[in-house]
This record gives C-alpha cells, sequence and structure tokens, in this order.
C-alpha cells in the first residue's frame, strides 16, 4: 500500500515538473528586462529590393494636362480638362521580367532589380519630364504576400499592402501561436537572387528585434511546427474515434444477427 502510495506521490511530482518545464518554453521574449523601459536603435531594417517575379504598380499624375494624352491608354488617364486638375491613373502591374527588367510604354526596357520602389519612382519621373510637365510617380509591389504555415490559428497565404511587414505582425495575422506550437524553432523560407534560405527563429528571445530576419519580405514563408502534445492529442481522438466506430458498427452486426435468428 504504501508503494502505491509513493508511486503515486512520484507521479504527481512528475507531471507538475514537467507542465512548469513546458510553460518556461511558452512566453515570448523571455531575456527582456521588463523591470525598466529598454531602448536601442533599429539597424535591421532595409527597404524592400524588387525581385523577379515582382509586379509592380505604377501611378502617374501630373498638375497641368499637356502631354498626358500620350499616356492616356497606358500610364495616364485624365480626369478633366481644366489646366489646374490633376490627372491620374489606377494603378496598373507591370511584371518584373527574370532579367530584373519591366516595360514601360513609350520608355521601353528598364531594369528595376535590385532597386527599392522609391528608386524606380525617381527614375521613371526622371524619363516622363518629356511627356508630361512635373511628373508625380508612385510605385509599389502590389504582389507582396508571406505565407504562415502550421500551429497557427489561421494558417493562411496573407496579402500585405503596405510592403512592411514583421514576424509578429504576420503571426498577429494568422491568430497567433496555438499552445501547443513550438517557439524555438518557427521556420522562415526565403527565396532571393535564385537562392533558397531556411532559417531557424526563437520567438522565446529577444534577439529576434535585431535578427536580419525579423522583416518579412516578398514570398517569405513561415512555418510553425507543432509539438508532441498536439500529436498525442489528435492520435489519442483519432483512436478513440476508430475504437468507437468499430464498437457501433460490431453491436449493429450483433443486431443484425439476432433479428435474423429470430426471423427464421
Amino acid at each position: 500500500m504504501k508503494r502505491k502510495i509513493l508511486q503515486l506521490y512520484s507521479i504527481a511530482i512528475i507531471a507538475v515538473l514537467s507542465s512548469c518545464h513546458a510553460y518556461k518554453d511558452i512566453p515570448y521574449y523571455q531575456n527582456l528586462d521588463r523591470s525598466r523601459v529598454t531602448e536601442e536603435a533599429i539597424t535591421n531594417y532595409s527597404p524592400l529590393k524588387i525581385q523577379p517575379g515582382d509586379m509592380l504598380g505604377i501611378n502617374v499624375s501630373t498638375t497641368t494636362p499637356d502631354g498626358s494624352a500620350v499616356f492616356s491608354s497606358s500610364l495616364n488617364r485624365p480626369m478633366g480638362n481644366n489646366s489646374e486638375t490633376i490627372t491620374t491613373n489606377p494603378v496598373y502591374g507591370y511584371m518584373v521580367d527574370p532579367n530584373g527588367d519591366i516595360q514601360v510604354p513609350y520608355i521601353g526596357s528598364m531594369k528595376v532589380k535590385g532597386m527599392t520602389t522609391d528608386e524606380v519612382a525617381k527614375q521613371l519621373s526622371a524619363n516622363l519630364v518629356t511627356y508630361l510637365t512635373k511628373p508625380i510617380v508612385n510605385v509599389r509591389i502590389i504582389n507582396f504576400k508571406i505565407s504562415v504555415l502550421g500551429d497557427v490559428l489561421r494558417p493562411d497565404v496573407y496579402t500585405v499592402a503596405n510592403q512592411h511587414i514583421n514576424i509578429n505582425e504576420a503571426l498577429g495575422l494568422a491568430g497567433d501561436l496555438n499552445i501547443t506550437a513550438k517557439r524555438k524553432n518557427v521556420l522562415l523560407v526565403r527565396e532571393l537572387d535564385g537562392k533558397r534560405e531556411y532559417y531557424t527563429i526563437d520567438l522565446t528571445r529577444k534577439d529576434l528585434f535585431n535578427s536580419p530576419y525579423y522583416y518579412l519580405k516578398n514570398n517569405d514563408i513561415l512555418y510553425i511546427e507543432p509539438d508532441r502534445t498536439k500529436y498525442d492529442t489528435v492520435d489519442r481522438s483519432y483512436r478513440t474515434s476508430s475504437l468507437a466506430i468499430s464498437a457501433v458498427s460490431a453491436l449493429a452486426s450483433i443486431i443484425v444477427s439476432l433479428i435474423l435468428i429470430r426471423k427464421y
């Protein structure tokens, strides 16, 4: 009897210790000193560089109508005849080809690979002065998207409108990690310059904020791995369901057999 009691106490202690250990793996940024305000410079952010496969949205406007008719069917659409009226156009998509170029009407081929959207806008403005007076050009990547997969509330592919998103924001879009998700080995998959990179991220460390991978790029993939607990839970539920179905099937077979025996 005493041996059984000791065994029960041992099991209870192990369970408590195991649960405490599991909880230590859950909070984010555990090495952050929260007893005071901490300041640090942001040194790991850089504007996105345009890559082949990006779709550029180009918007051109001017405060005067002279020359705007040249682009009425391609880049620009006049909104009025008054010289003070700002002419503008909807956002058109220009796919960056494998060589890193886009084909702009009347301007021709333009190299954009490795440039930022601001740099492309400035270059386009300089090229358009032949056709427009003081052209105003805005450029953005309109197919910017990231994928968040695995053990999160809402795994999905998310379109990013402002071309600026970090890992925390991406996880927020996906509803955050489930309690069963592993936080120390989140996998980031990135394709850049014809190469694919795999990087492991530890969400429990404050160092994440200074990581060169903290800010996401177009087509990045975040994969969150579930821990063994989730597998065991799902596996147990599956086995329980299978046993229940088997039991119901067996009972139905017995009932049918009894009915047939009584009938004949």
